[in-house]
């Protein structure tokens, strides 16, 4: 951003914080978007894990998230993360949700004050019910215009083979969020712009819960109608929050609504769709969270999408039982005939 605070090209500077599936493939996704457009990029990945940052840096792998794809040698990785976000102009964000507000108290001194920070999270926080884009913007103290939000069906492993994927950049500021779509539009990753963070972060947020309500429908081997309809219905439910928080109807009908709703409930790459299934197969949530290598959100943050719609009146009868599922006050055998037990009423009745 320059000092006039206009937004021109695209990112020179890039640190990339958290080396797991999704923040890895992002970093990829940025610098195949500068080789497209034939700039030169730094881009530079904050790991906690000295052997995924060896890896990267030796192997340009990181087998255990992603496999044997193979990563730009123009990214680095490091444990050191002053070195990492030193004189980065773009900060993506992409650690779990419950962590970050610590993380970010830690960090503030060493994000350069005009950086553009980009939040890759999915989640809402325990407590405070807040928004990951809120939690930033608190412990940063820089405005909207600086914070963005990226999502939409981003299933990591397929956007890091290459399989074409759209998605979604939200700020506030409409010419910063067309400056980080311009950062990573590559020849199979297409950003579209949106001024609607609330509504992009809702969908992200509750579309994982969702998932854990389909994952326990295919665990319990129910059909595609029983699964379509929890979909269906999930996104209302979704649509009903959105918009009680001031999110835009539309935004519910796109990539960021819709899009990554059928994709985290739809695929076997899905984390929280894979912790359904094993709950839904009987097992605990200790034996699922040791049988899975990475954070399914949907099981951190059920409980406070839980505890927001209820401070707002919003009807989520789908995240009520899939949380009381979660709190051992349901088993899984109750969860099916719950789902869709709702006063009956016309189908565009929210």
């Amino acid at each position: 951003m320059t000092a006039d605070g206009s937004h021109p090209g695209a990112a020179k500077s890039v640190a990339v914080l958290g080396a797991g599936s999704w923040g890895t493939t992002f970093a990829k996704i940025l610098a195949d978007a500068a080789t497209a457009a034939g700039d030169k990029r730094s881009i530079r990945l904050w790991g906690r894990r000295s052997e995924v940052v060896e890896q990267i840096n030796s192997s340009h792998r990181n087998f255990q998230y992603l496999k044997e794809i193979p990563l730009p040698d123009v990214i680095v990785a490091s444990m050191d993360v002053r070195e990492v976000l030193d004189g980065a102009d773009l900060v993506v964000l992409a650690v779990p949700a419950q962590s970050l507000r610590l993380q970010l108290r830690e960090w503030k001194p060493m994000i350069a004050p005009d950086a553009m920070v980009v939040s890759l999270m999915k989640g809402l926080e325990l407590g405070t019910d807040a928004r990951m884009s809120e939690v930033i913007g608190e412990e940063l103290g820089i405005p909207s215009g600086r914070i963005a939000v990226v999502s939409g069906p981003n299933l990591a492993m397929e956007i890091a083979r290459e399989e074409p994927t759209a998605s979604v950049v939200a700020c506030t500021d409409a010419a910063a969020a067309g400056w980080i779509a311009r950062s990573c539009t590559a020849p199979y990753f297409r950003p579209y712009t949106t001024t609607d963070v609330v509504g992009v972060e809702i969908g992200g947020i509750v579309k994982n819960v969702i998932a854990l309500a389909v994952g326990i429908c295919e665990g319990k081997q129910m059909g595609d109608n029983t699964k379509a309809s929890v979909i269906t219905r999930g996104l209302a439910e979704t649509s009903r929050l959105a918009l009680a928080l001031g999110g835009e109807a539309q935004t519910m009908a796109g990539l960021a609504g819709l899009g990554d709703l059928v994709a985290t409930c739809s695929s076997p790459l899905s984390r929280n769709h894979t912790a359904g299934r094993l709950l839904g197969e009987g097992l605990t949530l200790d034996e699922v969270a040791q049988k899975m290598t990475q954070t399914a959100e949907g099981i951190k943050s059920g409980q406070a999408v839980h505890e927001l719609a209820g401070k707002l009146g919003v009807e989520m009868p789908i995240t009520a039982a899939v949380v009381a599922v979660l709190a051992g006050k349901l088993s899984v055998d109750q969860l099916g005939p719950l789902l869709l037990a709702r006063d009956l009423k016309p189908e565009g009745d929210y």
